[in-house]
């Protein structure tokens, strides 16, 4: 190929961008958005101020992108914890004994890491310039047109485009998006986009490949419609549950916590150390959002453990809700696609946050793409697992899906174990077992849960 343009500067882009820099000779990421100077949240991405973790299958996948990036996460001060071996976890059916597995998950704030990743893959975005629709037809995508934000990039005039770039592979390069700040116009050969000028007075971008990275939001379907595509097939399953987060000022030096519903949905608590000194706290279900409605509620779940982490600590911003949880799924791999197409991210696949899958699965759909090519079915294959978790009945044991009956089976229970781990569950079934089961008829207490770690409620 010989361009490729990717809608979206998330780290679904991104990761997507850097695996077709081995595919193409010109990729060049557009982001609407602006993005922020620091690791802070930003307007185009509402939910960078709520948890988010890497699981097992992200971290593998991520790092084999682009190696060595896990340990600039950590470096930066993300939190590596081992499921269960470094985490406090009441599940549907009782505490987890602390048993070391190949399960890891790594906690720290969204902004830390898309700002790592963007450093470390050393591509550069062209902000402030949005999609507004395809070009080509229902055969064939030709390309992207294009239009600015404030402070973008694009003005129709070539001075005023001189943001426009392809990604580059330069180690730790960034961008700002200004126009001043950003001269001339490379390719990832360091080549100048001949058509430039063309760009600047059209406003198009032609493309082999389009690459809808944009998200939950996507205008994508809409935009294919226009070229006759059939319509693209979509299913919605409600959560049934909202989220309300926080953050607190808390040493780094304690276990991850988790605190699950009996039954989903229902209420639930996580606790995760992320950088700075900092716990970032969210509360599922239906939470207030008033300061002591939110921590009655912390104390009212299954185990007030979370409760009394919190009421010690200093709060470190405001509660911040969000309610945007429903499973959706669009079939873009089922439709008569045109060519020079792809969906990939939020765009193809949503599922309800508690799962904390979106972000790994977005590093494990870069890594196949990296290897194979660009391809719709492949984009869906790796997000299955994931979304058949999500939507799959809820089993006695609320998001642990484990009831007494699986448990019977250290190949069952290692299973969706691994599966929320994103990883094939054919080793550590014993391990896993061990955790989850280790003397049912005389279940672990708070105090012998709490006691496996060296840190006092």
């Amino acid at each position: 190929m010989t361009r490729v343009v990717v809608l979206g500067g998330g780290l679904a882009g991104v990761l997507a961008a850097v695996a077709l820099t081995r595919h193409a000779d010109q990729v060049v990421v557009l982001e609407s958005d602006h993005y922020p100077a620091g690791p802070r949240p930003r307007r185009g991405l509402p939910q960078s101020h709520h948890n988010h973790v890497l699981v097992t299958g992200g971290i593998r996948a991520l790092d084999e992108l682009l190696p060595g990036v896990v340990d600039d996460l950590l470096n930066a001060g993300a939190h590596r914890r081992n499921m269960p071996g470094d985490c406090l976890i009441f599940s549907g059916e009782g505490w987890f004994h602390r048993v070391r597995t190949e399960a890891d998950l790594i906690a720290c704030s969204r902004p830390l890491l898309d700002e790592v990743v963007r450093r470390h893959a050393g591509i550069e975005v062209v902000q402030g310039v949005r999609a507004a629709g395809l070009t080509g037809d229902a055969g064939k995508v030709t390309g992207v047109r294009v239009a600015t934000t404030p402070g973008g990039t694009l003005a129709g005039r070539p001075s005023e485009v001189a943001g426009l770039r392809a990604t580059t592979g330069a180690s730790g390069s960034q961008t700002t998006g200004r126009p001043s700040e950003v001269t001339g116009l490379r390719t990832t050969t360091g080549a100048t986009l001949a058509d430039l000028p063309d760009i600047a007075r059209t406003g198009l971008i032609r493309a082999d490949l389009v690459v809808d990275a944009t998200g939950r939001r996507s205008q994508a379907p809409g935009w294919l419609a226009a070229l006759g595509v059939p319509a693209i097939e979509e299913v919605r399953v409600p959560s049934g549950v909202s989220y309300a987060t926080r953050l607190y000022e808390g040493p780094g030096d304690i276990p991850a916590v988790m605190v699950h519903p009996k039954y989903a949905p229902a209420r639930g608590g996580t606790l995760f150390p992320i950088e700075g000194g900092r716990w970032i706290v969210t509360m599922t279900g239906d939470p207030p959002l008033d300061e002591a409605g939110f921590l009655a509620y912390a104390r009212e779940l299954r185990d007030p453990v979370i409760a009394d982490l919190i009421a010690k600590a200093k709060p470190a911003g405001p509660i911040r809700p969000c309610h945007d949880t429903a499973n959706r799924r669009r079939y873009f791999e089922n439709a008569e696609l045109p060519e020079g197409f792809l969906a990939v991210g939020d765009s193809v696949v949503t599922v309800n946050p508690v799962y904390s899958h979106g972000m790994s699965v977005a590093a494990m759909t870069a890594s196949r793409i990296a290897k194979e090519g660009p391809g719709q079915r492949a984009v869906a294959e790796v997000a299955d697992r994931s979304w058949r978790m999500a939507v799959a009945e809820p089993r006695k044991g609320g998001n642990a899906k484990v009831g007494r009956a699986v448990l019977s089976s250290p190949g069952l229970a290692a299973e969706l174990f691994h599966g929320q781990a994103l990883i094939p569950a054919v080793r550590d079934h014993h391990a896993v077992f061990r955790a989850m089961v280790d003397d049912l008829a005389e279940p672990l207490t708070a105090e012998q849960a709490i006691s496996q770690f060296a840190w006092a409620r």
